[in-house]
């Protein structure tokens, strides 16, 4: 790599790490950039979850050493949503690209329809095991199951479906995403690593500046206006991603 492709991957890294720790949608910078590199696309895919692992570590650890995390909660959310994700990758494998576009613009839609919608009571009892019922298990699987198909603004859905049934606030819906995240985007790497699919050079070039955004991004969540940057930053993505598809 040269000066300058450094400098382009640590500076876009900490972009897409704010983004997609404060809400979703960071890879529509990163991707484009990995690819624009010389990457093929499925190892630019690949290679892009070297920093999407890091920085999820670094916005977990984050959390977790303030005291914000819900380490029983979050991995028994992760279990079915890890299924889920195992396959929908294996049936993405034989569906055409206008079925993958149909889904996101779906999705991305339906995400913020309910981000719109009136902000659900909040449910101020702690957040124990015994609040999950078999519907959020369900919304779950769901959501990795369309992760593993399409993996571009899988983020918003974590938000919406755990803010809404969840009830509880938007910087505790973020952490409880970004482990989910975690655990869902670690076996996605081990599966790319596997078929060599992963350049660890510009991948760890790419998750120091993920890193970076990942730990502003945690501050920002953290603080009085947490909520409202969750909201409007997902709005947005959403926004960006119905626009891509729009115009490419």
């Amino acid at each position: 790599m040269t000066l300058n492709e450094v400098l382009a991957l640590l500076f876009i890294g900490g972009i897409a790490g704010f983004i997609n720790v404060l809400s979703a949608g960071g890879s529509m910078l990163t991707l484009p950039m990995l690819m624009f590199l010389g990457l093929p696309p499925q190892v630019a895919n690949g290679t892009n979850r070297v920093a999407i692992t890091l920085q999820s570590i670094t916005a977990v650890g984050s959390f977790y050493r303030m005291g914000h995390g819900n380490l029983v909660v979050s991995g028994l959310l992760s279990i079915p949503a890890v299924l889920g994700a195992v396959i929908g990758a294996w049936i993405a494998t034989g569906v055409p690209d206008a079925v993958f576009e149909l889904v996101l613009v779906m999705a991305m839609v339906g995400a913020s329809v309910f981000m719109l919608l009136p902000q659900p009571k909040l449910d101020t009892r702690p957040l124990t095991p015994e609040r999950l019922g078999p519907a959020i298990y369900l919304a779950m699987f769901v959501v990795g199951l369309y992760g593993g198909f399409i993996q571009v603004g899988v983020g918003v859905l974590f938000i919406v479906v755990l803010y809404h049934m969840l009830k509880v606030d938007l910087p505790q819906v973020n952490v409880l995403k970004v482990t989910i995240v975690l655990l869902f985007t670690s076996v996605a790497l081990l599966v790319f690593a596997v078929n060599g699919q992963v350049r660890w050079l510009v991948g760890l070039t790419l998750a120091a500046g993920n890193v970076t955004g990942a730990y502003v991004a945690v501050k920002v969540n953290l603080s009085e206006q947490g909520a409202q940057w969750v909201k409007y930053l997902t709005l947005l993505m959403v926004s960006l991603i119905l626009l891509r598809l729009l115009l490419y």
